[in-house]
């Protein structure tokens, strides 16, 4: 064992020189707000989608070309978390964090002023980039700062501040979108727009929180001589980090390929583009060429070694999939309170995806309740059936939605309870199977795998809706007010756009069919995570 000085342990001598518990309770408390802040505005654009797209000339009946909104920064945020939380070993915690929030405040700047797609989509990539990274770091903080036991709890609160935006995310963009649109020097600052202008006095705050409250960096880094790219930071107490560059770049390719061949911008014919399969395939072997290269590094993206395989994967497998529905439901409730029973965003993310937000964070209470008298597994494999019950329910609700809002508020409690309730197992269960060392890049494992579902089922789910919605509208053709009677046109365009909408539902109530397929695959996963006695 190495000793300092006077043959003392530096695990010893670094508990020893731990920050006071007021200072190290301030400094969660400030990496808990900045995770909200990054958290929030994953799900911030779910309720305003649909106002953005028009404002930037994306019709209604084209949303496909409003996905890249949502996937953009889901992107961003899954390659940057596991990348970016390494980098932080070698230039420190307080300078990445720095870094992270400027370069928010830049993303949401870009988003705000965007005249068009792509503005958008890059301005929303450089926040995902940011946002992913304050995750990790935070909890890397949380391990310089907390001993080993009292270390669960403060991660566990981070990660309540990860959860907390997933549920108040989209109502608080329909909060902040409802304000009165104005402009100043021809730049718009009301509606949706005032939700990424405000991202930037608060990154500013957070900066200077981060400032006061955050330790400062540690010594110097030095580069490992092992010919692997990584790079090592040796801080007088016997930590050491690296940086895995080429595990980061081949997660990051992967995702890439997969949701660029998933996007089809003319869904008319195909649902898939006709690049579509072979970026799929590139995508399939660069994350075969990752896997077989973080088994091979001595450098892991996520060193989970020392861990049960099989029970880790069956886990996070769990995780993905729960994901993916959760933020199919998001989007798409949202779309069908919007279109089909023509409300606005804040009314309909009020009034409808509401239910589901409430029920959400109820159930995962109950699920870490649950767990812990039948265990995790159990309590996991029955939220995810009681969900795929909910989107089974879903995916029967009828055309005249006007007059079925108690049942679409009930089924949306049921599909809200059953995700929450898999919440609190799957972060438990991982945290159960590895070493109280690697607790902080687990419990950041758990969220990049939600991540990805959300981003792989969000692109995969919504290229079959799109889809379906073209193929049942390609026969239609818009009516024309000339050459004929007012009374004509107006019964023509009634009975257009009453097709039009029984298009979109049966898009929609097929998505949820689809989604009540992914919880069953889910919990049939589930059932391999480790048992009780794990």
């Amino acid at each position: 064992m190495t000793t300092g000085p006077a043959g003392e342990d530096p695990a010893v001598r670094s508990d020893e020189n731990r920050p006071a518990k007021a200072a190290r309770r301030v400094a969660l408390g400030v990496g808990g707000a900045v995770v909200l802040l990054a958290a929030l505005d994953a799900y911030v654009v779910v309720t305003v989608l649909i106002d953005i797209a028009e404002d930037v000339g994306i019709p209604v009946n084209r949303l496909e070309r409003a996905t890249p909104v949502v996937t953009g920064f889901l992107l961003g945020y899954v390659a940057a978390m596991p990348l970016l939380g390494r980098l932080s070993d070698r230039y420190g915690r307080r300078p990445l964090i720095h870094a992270c929030l400027a370069a928010f405040a830049l993303g949401s700047v870009l988003t705000a002023l965007a005249a068009g797609e792509a503005m958008v989509v890059a301005g929303r990539t450089v926040q995902g980039v940011a946002g992913g990274a304050l995750l990790p770091i935070t909890m890397a903080l949380i391990a310089d700062l907390w001993g080993e036991r009292e270390r669960p709890m403060a991660l566990g609160a981070v990660g309540a501040a990860q959860e907390l935006g997933s549920a108040l995310g989209p109502l608080y963009g329909g909060l902040l979108a409802a304000l009165p649109r104005t402009s100043f020097l021809g730049v718009e600052l009301g509606g949706w727009h005032a939700i990424f202008w405000i991202n930037v006095p608060l990154a500013a705050l957070a900066a200077v929180a981060v400032h006061r409250c955050v330790p400062p960096p540690s010594p110097p880094a030095v580069r490992a001589a092992d010919g692997t790219g990584a790079v090592e930071r040796a801080d007088g107490t016997g930590t050491v980090g690296r940086v895995d560059g080429t595990g980061g770049a081949l997660l990051a390719l992967a995702l890439a390929l997969l949701v660029a061949g998933l996007y089809n911008p003319d869904p008319a014919k195909a649902v898939l583009p006709s690049w579509g399969l072979p970026l799929i395939a590139a995508g399939l072997l660069a994350g075969a060429a990752f896997v077989r290269w973080e088994i091979r590094s001595p450098v892991r993206l996520l060193d989970l070694s020392g861990t049960r395989k099989g029970p880790l994967l069956a886990t996070l497998g769990a995780s993905f999939l729960t994901g993916a529905a959760l933020l199919v439901t998001m989007v798409f409730v949202q779309f069908t309170a919007q279109t089909l029973l023509e409300m606005e965003a804040l009314e309909a993310a009020a009034q409808v995806l509401g239910w589901f937000l409430i029920a959400l964070p109820v159930g995962a209470v109950a699920g870490g309740l649950l767990a812990r008298r039948l265990g995790d597994r159990s309590v996991a494999v029955t939220g995810l059936l009681v969900a795929a019950t909910g989107y089974a329910l879903m995916s029967r609700w009828p055309l005249d939605l006007a007059g079925a809002r108690p049942q679409m508020s009930a089924d949306l409690v049921v599909a809200g309870l059953g995700l929450g309730l898999v919440i609190a197992p799957v972060s438990a269960a991982v945290l159960r199977v590895t070493p109280a060392a690697q607790h902080g890049v687990a419990s950041a494992a758990v969220v990049v795998a939600r991540m990805m579902g959300m981003l792989i089922g969000i692109a995969g789910v919504s290229a079959w809706g799109f889809y379906r919605f073209q193929s049942l509208t390609a026969h239609l053709d818009t009516p024309l007010p000339f050459g004929v009677d007012p009374a004509v046109y107006a019964r023509r365009m009634a009975d257009y756009l009453a097709r039009v909408d029984a298009a979109l539902h049966l898009e929609y109530t097929e998505m949820f069919l689809v989604t009540a397929v992914l919880c069953l695959i889910g919990a049939v996963v589930a059932l391999f995570m480790p048992g009780r006695g794990a």
